[in-house]
């Protein structure tokens, strides 16, 4: 249930203070796509830098705002619906790259899109190792929900990448923690603390990442298959083999067969031979395995459309496939289609179900799935607008879930960073 907003005469006051600090503010508007999981702000604040949002934040302290942090809102409408949302602070201004090549790390603008970052690591022959899950992505906004996608099998998830942060906190203090090296790692692990918390620690206003050469070459090998227990087999096999590979992606979409993407880099020589040995362990399926030299269209993208439900599960590696076909079945069950994606070599993969979908049905599946997941987790990362409010569990069982209370007490006394849209109301 939402919570009061903040009287307008509060709002209009820090509105026109906004103003005197030369932040630029305007009144949240639906249609701008504003809304946080439906919930409209009477504000949006978009500061030019780390002072700007320290003022921003200020203020709203000072009259008890409630307050989102927002890059492009590609993924605004992750979590829950917050229980109160006076002010939305923008971090679109906040983008730069400080690339230093030699040292392979890189301080980036929360609101820098991933892509640009992508592409101007790239002219130096360098790269986060973090694929696109969701288009238009700001940094920030990858590192608030923590999403990583193929490659997380080999340089590990995004929370692995971050080795500095600057964050202003309920208290509208930056603090900054990690550093410029990657063998600096004073403050480390309060960086990754903030990663995947969904802004209720802080605003992200820049992050120091870890990076990694651009290999010379790449062979993506694709194998299918209809019968599970063959890719069962291949995702054993895959973990065994001495071929290194970069991503162990499974591909399922709905109503389709069953696709699993070995990628594979390093000098030209090198993929070819790791390539062929690949493709004759994923023998066996509906067709030979096929190779290509480049990555396809929407390579390491979330399943399913913009609005669908989504959901994470994470399980152990040899239940990957067992994982996908539960979540699966548990569609066919209820008359739903479900495509399932994600890393098989983590045990991490994605799932959409039809925005169209009741809530009673997607809390049949959830809960069908949650049951039978011996090991690992199911959340509903993005509820369709016809799944908030429902009543559903989001979260599910959550271990150390006091702890996470304690921590956001801590950081956040008066429960004002996007208050309810994390696990346990947090």
């Amino acid at each position: 249930m939402s919570e009061t907003a903040r009287a307008p005469a509060a709002i209009e006051t820090v509105a026109s203070k906004l103003a005197a600090h030369g932040i630029h503010a305007r009144p949240g508007e639906e249609r701008a796509g504003d809304a946080v999981s439906g919930v409209v702000p009477s504000l949006v604040a978009t500061p030019a830098d780390t002072a700007g949002v320290e003022s921003a934040m200020a203020l709203a302290n000072r009259h008890g705002l409630a307050v989102v942090a927002r890059g492009n809102g590609s993924k605004i409408d992750w979590g829950a619906p917050p229980r109160r949302l006076d002010m939305t602070v923008a971090t679109t201004a906040l983008t730069g790259i400080t690339h230093a090549s030699g040292d392979l790390v890189a301080r980036v603008g929360a609101g820098t899109p991933l892509a640009q970052l992508q592409e101007e690591l790239a002219t130096a022959g360098q790269r986060l190792s973090v694929d696109t899950v969701i288009a238009g992505s700001t940094v920030g906004g990858v590192v608030a929900t923590g999403l990583s996608g193929p490659r997380r099998l080999l340089h590990g998830s995004v929370r692995d990448l971050v080795i500095g942060m600057t964050v202003v906190g309920a208290d509208a203090v930056a603090t900054s923690s990690g550093g410029a090296v990657v063998k600096n790692v004073a403050g480390y692990d309060l960086a990754k603390l903030h990663t995947g918390a969904l802004g209720t620690l802080g605003v992200i206003t820049s992050v120091t990442f870890r990076l990694h050469p651009i290999a010379p070459a790449l062979r993506l090998v694709r194998a299918t298959t209809s019968d599970p227990a063959a890719a069962r087999a291949w995702v054993w096999d895959m973990a065994r083999s001495p071929a290194v590979a970069s991503a162990v992606e499974l591909d399922w979409p709905a109503g389709g067969a069953l696709h699993l993407y070995v990628l594979l880099e390093g000098t030209v020589a090198g993929v070819e031979a790791r390539a062929a040995a690949v493709a004759a362990s994923l023998r066996g399926g509906a067709a030979e395995p096929d190779t290509r030299a480049d990555l396809p269209a929407g390579w390491g993208a979330a399943p399913g459309e913009d609005g669908d439900t989504l959901l994470r599960v994470s399980c152990p590696i040899a239940a990957t496939v067992d994982t996908a076909l539960a979540l699966r079945s548990a569609g066919e069950a209820v008359g739903v289609p479900v495509a399932v994606r994600g890393s098989a070599g983590a045990g991490v993969l994605l799932a959409s179900v039809p925005a169209r979908t009741a809530a009673a049905d997607v809390a049949t599946i959830v809960t069908r799935v949650r049951t039978e997941l011996a090991e690992g987790s199911v959340t509903v990362a993005r509820p369709a607008a016809a799944v908030r409010g429902s009543g559903l569990d989001l979260w599910g069982e959550v271990a150390g879930l006091e702890l996470m209370r304690a921590v956001k007490d801590s950081f956040d006394p008066g429960h004002h960073l996007a208050p309810g849209r994390f696990v346990g109301g947090i």
